[in-house]
């Protein structure tokens, strides 16, 4: 497979666990013409983000074509250290990437 599109750094303090996570993603609006052509460049961006806390469903974020390009995402989860961290995303187009990591 190629490159992974997301980067995920998991820490744990105190029961809980902060996860930052950068996707790497165009998030195009639809709204752009393509200077060369004056074409509009399709949409394409991320629909869905999912987290899952040692396998149970702990965030879901839906998002459209307003977010920028290469996201980033921060948020805490109750937790500690050891835990599985695994981040899904889902684009307008049908494509998906995911992650696992362990919180440290």
């Amino acid at each position: 497979m190629a490159k992974k599109s997301i980067k995920v750094r998991a820490k744990a303090k105190n029961d809980v666990i902060t996860v930052k996570a950068l996707i790497t993603h165009i998030m195009e609006t639809g709204l752009r013409k393509d200077k060369k052509t004056g074409k509009v460049i399709p949409a394409h961006f991320i629909q869905s983000v999912d987290c899952e806390h040692n396998g149970k469903a702990a965030m879901n974020a839906e998002w459209g074509p307003a977010i920028s390009k290469n996201p980033y995402l921060s948020f805490k989860v109750a937790g500690k250290s050891g835990d599985t961290i695994k981040l899904t995303w889902t684009d307008n187009k049908g494509n998906s990437d995911s992650l696992e990591a362990k919180a440290k």
